[in-house]
């Protein structure tokens, strides 16, 4: 049975964590998605990634039952951990722009798979904690940081707090809060505003809004502007230039 189910329409795939019954990140489960997210990096037809939890969570974090049940082997815990950093920066670093559709808990590592993605918006019923402390774990504190302040993310690592929808909708973390099944519609909307752009230039974006995240304001921006040059030499950017010339929508090809 698959863990991972990916379907692809209108330039936008859909990838749902399928693991009943919380979608707990298991050893298979971090190969599967993995491998689902490089396979659409070379997919020309995506454009956008939405990615959310089937059920009623996003994803309970780590698969604790399974690592009770699991002997552990001489080198075992390096390669889950260097799995389930891999597992973030298969989204990181993939070019295409990936969208958080929060639909309920995301917990540890799958709070680590929602700060993961360039854009997240929360349903009601979403939740994202850090309950490594009280289960005998650590982790999931420097994904915490890229989106939430000082104090907040040591309450959230110290006592496994968990914050609910609407308040990440207060603090800016999330870019919507509604009702669960408001939730995807809502997602896929913001999805196809960003499929009808050029790929090209949301590919860009996405590179130097990651690439320039923690250098200086001097070095950020001649990085940014180099790009710029690039893109400025593509069929692309000439089509976006022409079309709003003539007050028409662009055809985008991807060139």
């Amino acid at each position: 049975m698959l863990l991972i189910r990916t379907e692809i329409a209108d330039h936008i795939a859909v990838v749902t964590m399928d693991s009943p019954p919380v979608n707990a990140v298991s050893t298979a489960f971090m190969e599967e998605m993995i491998a689902a997210v490089d396979r659409l990096n070379d997919l020309d037809e995506v454009r956008v990634v939405v990615i959310t939890g089937a059920g009623k969570c996003f994803s309970a974090g780590a698969d604790i039952k399974g690592r009770l049940a699991r002997k552990e082997e001489p080198g075992d815990y390096w390669a889950h951990a260097r799995r389930a950093r891999e597992l973030s920066y298969s989204i990181i670093e993939n070019k295409k722009p990936f969208i958080a559709a929060i639909n309920g808990p995301a917990l540890g590592a799958g709070l680590g798979i929602a700060v993961s993605c360039d854009i997240l918006m929360a349903a009601e019923t979403a939740s994202v904690g850090l309950p490594e402390v009280d289960v005998g774990l650590m982790g999931g504190g420097r994904h915490t940081m890229r989106v939430f302040g000082h104090s907040l993310t040591r309450r959230m690592m110290l006592t496994g707090y968990r914050v609910p929808g609407a308040e990440l909708y207060r603090l800016g973390v999330v870019e919507c809060c509604v009702p669960r099944d408001q939730l995807m519609n809502e997602a896929m909307k913001m999805a196809a505003t960003i499929a009808a752009k050029s790929p090209l230039a949301t590919r860009l974006a996405k590179n130097a809004a990651q690439t320039i995240e923690f250098m200086t304001l001097r070095d950020g921006y001649r990085y940014e502007q180099n790009l710029t040059r690039e893109l400025s030499q593509t069929e692309d950017a000439r089509e976006a230039m022409t079309a709003f010339a003539e007050k028409r929508k662009p055809v985008f090809k991807g060139r």
